[in-house]
Parts: C-alpha cells; sequence; structure tokens
C-alpha cells in the first residue's frame, strides 16, 4: 500500500507503538535474514566443497565488510536525515539528502571496486588467507569486488525506503535476490563446475536483480521519496552529514573487517596442524551468530523509522515505547535463538562441513556465543537509538565497542593465555562488555533528552 507524505506521517505519529514497531519490523527482519541467506547460502554451498574453500568464506567476508561498511554507512547516515526531515514535514530536504546518498553509493562503490582489485592478493593475506586458503578467497573476492557498486548502490535504496516506512516494499527486492542467489548457487558450483567463483557470481547477479526491483518501486512513484538527478546536492555540507551520522555504522561494518581478520589469523596460529579447520569453524560459527544478531539488527531497524519521526514530530513518549517494545521482542527472540543454538550445536555446525575437527572447535565457539546471545538486543538498540536520533559521537562510540574497543585487545591478549580458546571466547566477552557500557548510556539518554514533554500537534490515532 503506498502512503502520501501526509498520511505517512499520521500512520507514524498516530499508529500505536507496537503495532507500527511490528508493522517496520517484520518486513526488516525479513530482509535482513535475507541479507544473511546471500552469506550463509555461499558458506553452505562452498563449505561441500573442502575446507580451505569453506575458510575462504570467511576471509571473503573480511572483504565484504569493507564494502558494506561504507554501503551501509551512507546509507544509515541518509535513513536517520530522512526519516527525521518527514517527520518535520520538509519533504523537499529528504529529496535531496536520497538523491546526493544515491550519487555517493555509485561513487564509493567504484572507487572500492578499483582499490581492492589493484591491492587483492595483500590485502587478503592481511585479512588472514593461508597459502592455501588464498587462491579460493582471490576467485571469490575479485568477482564480489566487481560488483561493489551494485552492492552499494543495492544498499542505499534499501535504506531510503525502510526510512520513509515502506520497508516492505524494499524487502521485495531483497528476497527476489535472495531466491535468485540459492537457486543459482548449486547451479554455478557444481553444473557450470565454476567452484568458488561460482558462488561469487551468483551472488553479484542476485544483488543485480535486487537493485533493478528497487529502481522499477521507485519510478513506479509508490515512493514517497523521489530521486531525481536534480535534487543531487552540490554542497559539500550534505555529504559531510551523510558521514557523520553513517559514521556509527562505518565504524561497526569496518571494525566487523578487522574482527573478522583478526579471528582469522588468530585461528590460523593457534589451530597449528589444524589451522584451516580452525579458521572454517570460526567462520561458520560466526555466520550462526549472525544469523541471530541480524534478526536483531532487523527489529531495530523497524524501530529507527518509528523513533526518527516521532523525535522529528516532538512525540518523545513515543521514542521511549518503542525502545522498549523492541527491546521486550529482541530479547526473547534472541534467548529463544541461544536455547534452540546451544543445545544442538553440532548438529549445526555439521550441517555445513562434516569434519570432525571443524564441528568440535564451532561447537565449543558456539556455545560461548548463546551464553550472552540473549544481552544482543538491548545493546544493539541502544546504538541504533542514538544514531537514528542524531547522536552521532556516542553511536560511534557504542558501535566501535563490540568489534574495536574491547574486541580487539580481548583477541590479541586472551589467546595468549588460554590459546585457542581465546579466540572461541573473544567475540562473546567482547559482546558483554558492551552490553554493561551500553546500561549508562542508555539511562542518560532517556534522563537528558527523552524526560521532555511532547511537543507538536497531536496525531489523530490510527484505528486499533
Amino acid at each position: 500500500m503506498a502512503y502520501s507524505s501526509a498520511a505517512q506521517h499520521r500512520r507514524m505519529i498516530g499508529t500505536p507503538i507496537p503495532r507500527l514497531v511490528a508493522s517496520l519490523a517484520v518486513p526488516t527482519v525479513i530482509s535482513q535474514l535475507i541479507t544473511v541467506v546471500y552469506n550463509t547460502a555461499d558458506t553452505y554451498f562452498v563449505s561441500h566443497i573442502d575446507t580451505s574453500a569453506s575458510a575462504a568464506v570467511g576471509v571473503a567476508f573480511a572483504l565484504q565488510s569493507i564494502i558494506q561498511a561504507f554501503g551501509f554507512g551512507i546509507s544509515m547516515g541518509c535513513s536517520s536525515l530522512v526519516s527525521r526531515r518527514l517527520g518535520e514535514k520538509k519533504d523537499d530536504e529528504a529529496n535531496e539528502y536520497a538523491s546526493s546518498t544515491v550519487f555517493a553509493g555509485i561513487v564509493i562503490g567504484f572507487m572500492l571496486m578499483a582499490g581492492g582489485l589493484s591491492t587483492l592478493r595483500p590485502l587478503l593475506r592481511l585479512l588472514g588467507a593461508t597459502e592455501t586458503i588464498l587462491p579460493y578467497a582471490a576467485a571469490y573476492t575479485r568477482i564480489i569486488l566487481i560488483g561493489a557498486p551494485v552492492m552499494c548502490t543495492s544498499f542505499v535504496l534499501n535504506s531510503i525506503l525502510k526510512a520513509e516506512g515502506m520497508a516492505n516494499l524494499s524487502m521485495i527486492g531483497l528476497c527476489t535476490g535472495g531466491v535468485v542467489n540459492v537457486a543459482l548457487d548449486p547451479l554455478f558450483i557444481y553444473t557450470f563446475g565454476l567452484g568458488i567463483a561460482g558462488a561469487a557470481i551468483a551472488t553479484v547477479i542476485s544483488q543485480a536483480v535486487s537493485l533493478v526491483i528497487l529502481l522499477v518501486i521507485f519510478r513506479s512513484g509508490r515512493s514517497i521519496i523521489k530521486l531525481r538527478a536534480g535534487y543531487v546536492s552540490r554542497r559539500a555540507e550534505t555529504y559531510w552529514q551523510l558521514v557523520k551520522l553513517g559514521f556509527p555504522t562505518i565504524c561497526r561494518q569496518g571494525l566487523g573487517s578487522v574482527a573478522a581478520a583478526l579471528l582469522n589469523r588468530g585461528a590460523a596460529y593457534y589451530g597449528g596442524d589444524f589451522a584451516d579447520e580452525a579458521v572454517a569453524a570460526v567462520t561458520i560459527a560466526n555466520k550462526i551468530y549472525m544469523f541471530v544478531r541480524s534478526i536483531m539488527i532487523g527489529i531495530g531497524q523497524g524501530f529507527q523509522p518509528a523513533a526518527g519521526y516521532n523525535f522529528g514530530a516532538g512525540r518523545y513518549s513515543r521514542v521511549k515505547k518503542a525502545f522498549w517494545f523492541a527491546t521486550a521482542v529482541g530479547t526473547a527472540t534472541a534467548a529463544a535463538a541461544a536455547v534452540s543454538v546451544g543445545l544442538n550445536t553440532a548438529a549445526v555446525m555439521s550441517w555445513f562441513r562434516n569434519d570432525p575437527k571443524v564441528i568440535e572447535i564451532g561447537s565449543l565457539a558456539l556455545k560461548f556465543a548463546c551464553a550472552v546471545m540473549p544481552l544482543m538486543a538491548y545493546s544493539t538498540f541502544v546504538n541504533q537509538l542514538y544514531q537514528c536520533l542524531g547522536f552521532s559521537v556516542c553511536a560511534s562510540i557504542l558501535a566501535s565497542c563490540r568489534q574495536g574497543i574491547f574486541f580487539i585487545p580481548i583477541v590479541l591478549l586472551l589467546p595468549r593465555a588460554i590459546g585457542l580458546a581465546g579466540v572461541q571466547t573473544a567475540q562473546p566477552a567482547a559482546d558483554l562488555a558492551t552490553f554493561l557500557v551500553s546500561v549508562p548510556f542508555q539511562i542518560v539518554f532517556f534522563r537528558r533528552v527523552l524526560s521532555r514533554p511532547d511537543s507538536g500537534e497531536e496525531p489523530a490515532p490510527e484505528a486499533g
């Protein structure tokens, strides 16, 4: 269903919070899961080639995180600006930010492609590729880099639709691309005999399909936001705002690349004679952990436009309600996932790679991850709250905790004391520390920013 700008504004500030956040979160969760499908499908099918190929996907993921850091980064900056401008009824400014972000995404995509291809093998070694993993990783990432402009542009268009509360439309493009990816992976890898390169080709094609569908949605007029060349800003301040507000995501995703590289290198070093098995194990365990985390991010992406719209409209009490509703749903979901995965770690690992050593190493890593899994919703949403409302400095600090401020010293020091177990426990330990730091950030934000009385026009609530 397409809404006019005025009707969408009434919906976003008048619909009861549980129904509003749920309506926005369901499609964003599905979209996030489809995004995980892009990566998990590759891991699943490639893992059936051999252990080194499975480990190569983990190395490649570190490089993909760099692409995602910039693509998601400017997208989230755009999302924050667009949702708040629409909440303030400043549609022309929202159109300018959106159109400028699409242009920036295309430019950044080509820059990443050129830079990555020119330094590919040294970069992969830096990201943790052993000599047996390197040929597989190079074959995969070369194609992924060629698709970087498509990926970055697709990220931007998805974020714009989510920012205006049209997450159901963004889901259409992502779901279609996900289905295409799963269908093409076995065809290219096995039937056409392209191996790991076939998985990368399938991923890029599926991203291109998603992009085309999203462009059709915008061209059909179903989006509130209008993308026009004439709206593209020539002012440096516009792009500075995008980078500043997207910087928490750039930190989070960029540090994700660093974290993946350090995990790969640590697993390879402390895995000893089982270096490739250890890298494959932590790669698979992290994919499973990211599956659950992606659900949390999806719920948060449903909460963010609700928070941004209502903050822009001066409805502070609704921002608080949206945060607590999302936190309750996210925590319950993460706890259920922790129990389900924690009781079946060996079975889950063997679904990807039926190698006894891979299963042994990965199962223990998964058990540690499950122990802290119920805490991830709260810390994720505190970070997203700061970011979507424009508090970029605090948001950047929180975004840097999980895979930077806490993770880097832990993964460098803990394995020296307890060996491979230090690699397996590094991310859960960093997640626990991030949760503890998020508590005072949330309390202070509610007291200083969201304790103000509501302002602006009183909305006419929707029925229900």
